[in-house]
């Protein structure tokens, strides 16, 4: 018999350890030089943010599809998110201006990640023209495609992962394709 109060109890969440994993691959991943040198992501604070959101997007929407992924999902969001107010304040952002640009921060991601899913359900080139929009600033589309080349390899990475290994952070990110070949 199943215990009726089970929804009482809170969710399991991963440990510390397995954010911080997870959350520093997709830093680290969003640091390689390859974006900025070989595929136009501008080298900027803006650049990095929507590089950092590009992949964070397909690390959550890959652990939404998993078994007790959504707690994971909020935690790694909620790391983000811790991420994103400490760097405000390393900054020099005030305490007045912090949750106003958080918010910002939010709704950037959001409506970015809509705009990915859209894109990704409608092919390819859809998914070029999104990241044309949001990380190259509207210009080099032939670049937009090699980066959209890359999110498919990349999505298709964690696709293929079984749950175990996505929730151990016992994975790697591709690296960034460049002109068709794999660097």
């Amino acid at each position: 018999m199943l215990w009726p109060f089970n929804h009482l109890r809170k969710p399991r969440i991963a440990p510390r350890g397995t954010i911080e994993a997870i959350y520093g691959m997709i830093v680290t991943q969003s640091r390689e030089p390859l974006f900025y040198r070989d595929l136009g992501v501008p080298d900027t604070v803006n650049g990095r943010f929507d590089l950092l959101v590009l992949h964070l997007w397909m690390v959550l929407r890959r652990l939404k599809a998993i078994e007790g992924g959504a707690g994971l999902s909020q935690a790694l969001f909620d790391r983000f998110c811790n991420d994103m107010d400490d760097n405000l304040r390393e900054m020099g952002v005030g305490d007045l201006t912090v949750p106003k640009r958080m918010q910002a921060f939010g709704e950037a991601f959001y409506g970015r990640a809509a705009a990915y899913d859209r894109a990704l359900t409608a092919g390819e080139e859809a998914l070029a023209q999104a990241l044309c929009k949001n990380i190259l600033n509207g210009e080099g589309i032939e670049k937009a495609r090699e980066l959209a080349l890359y999110a498919n390899a990349a999505t298709a990475t964690l696709t293929g992962l079984d749950s175990a290994a996505l929730q151990s952070a016992s994975w790697k990110f591709p690296l960034p394709i460049h002109a068709g070949v794999q660097q």
